[in-house]
């Protein structure tokens, strides 16, 4: 008898403490990541890649992590169940989307958004027809250039004190990526406050064949902030690609953005800043 209530005691224990523990590691925070990954090869990648390892990160640092390709979740119902949004490859097209997130946005919502979620370029697939998102909200504008091949480059902290670029050094060597040059100088809008920047000692950037994708100067943010959102913008999101064959049939993936152990450093950052922090003026 004494036997049986021993167990039920300890039962009763063992239970109590799951409990505890389930409640002490409840999510701090959930992320939603949108994605289209139907063009370009290393966006594709990309996005495969994030939606491998985001959920691995999130489970390391207890955060809630879903994907979804169909953008008509970008409303206010579907969004209200999440901290965070991500844009890993494209934008929304369709006008209740754009205003649904710019809504979620200005009531304190928060955004990262990968390399291609900034592009746009009159009389493309992408055109230039979302002033809000381009000019201000991003304050980049549309598209002005890029470098060719994905290489990878030394990248300098502008801000050693903001919360994405905690426990940074102050410069690192990125994974390889096709960088991007925007039509506004982002040092001229007071509402940016850019955070990482393409060093000088990574000249020339790019290896051609065209002369012009080979960068030999000049200023280049690759990481900011928008002082009036929590948001964080982050060109990488370009994995290198085998687009001429040159290795195989195939075209394999020569390079991934999350093998780098300081970059991933600055996702999680931003990731942890935007889903518990406030806006930093």
């Amino acid at each position: 008898m004494n036997q049986i209530k021993l167990f039920f005691v300890i039962t009763i224990f063992l239970c109590s403490s799951f409990i505890a523990i389930a409640q002490t590691k409840k999510t701090k925070f959930k992320v939603i990541a949108f994605y289209t990954a139907k063009s370009d090869l290393a966006h594709i990648s990309f996005v495969h890649e994030a939606n491998k390892q985001f959920p691995e990160m999130a489970s390391k640092n207890n955060f809630g992590y879903d994907s979804t390709s169909n953008w008509n979740n970008l409303n206010a119902e579907f969004l209200s169940k999440y901290q965070v949004v991500l844009f890993l490859d494209t934008r929304p097209e369709k006008p209740e989307q754009r205003a649904a997130f710019q809504k979620y946005m200005e009531n304190g919502g928060a955004w990262l958004g990968f390399h291609f979620s900034a592009f746009a370029l009159e009389k493309s697939a992408y055109d230039m027809n979302w002033d809000w998102y381009h000019n201000t909200f991003l304050g980049s504008g549309g598209y002005g250039s890029n470098t060719w091949r994905p290489t990878a480059a030394i990248l300098r902290l502008e801000d050693k004190k903001h919360p994405v670029t905690k426990n940074l050094p102050n410069t690192f060597k990125s994974q390889p990526n096709e960088w991007y040059r925007w039509q506004n100088d982002l040092t001229k809008n007071p509402d940016i406050k850019i955070l990482i920047a393409i060093d000088s000692t990574s000249f020339p950037l790019g290896t051609g064949p065209k002369q012009h994708e080979i960068w030999k100067s000049g200023y280049y943010p690759v990481v900011w902030s928008n002082k009036n959102y929590k948001m964080v913008y982050v060109n990488m999101g370009h994995n290198d690609m085998d687009y001429e064959h040159k290795y195989d049939n195939t075209n394999k993936t020569l390079s991934f953005t999350f093998d780098n152990e300081i970059q991933n450093k600055m996702i999680l950052n931003s990731l942890i800043w935007l889903g518990t922090g406030k806006k930093i003026k």
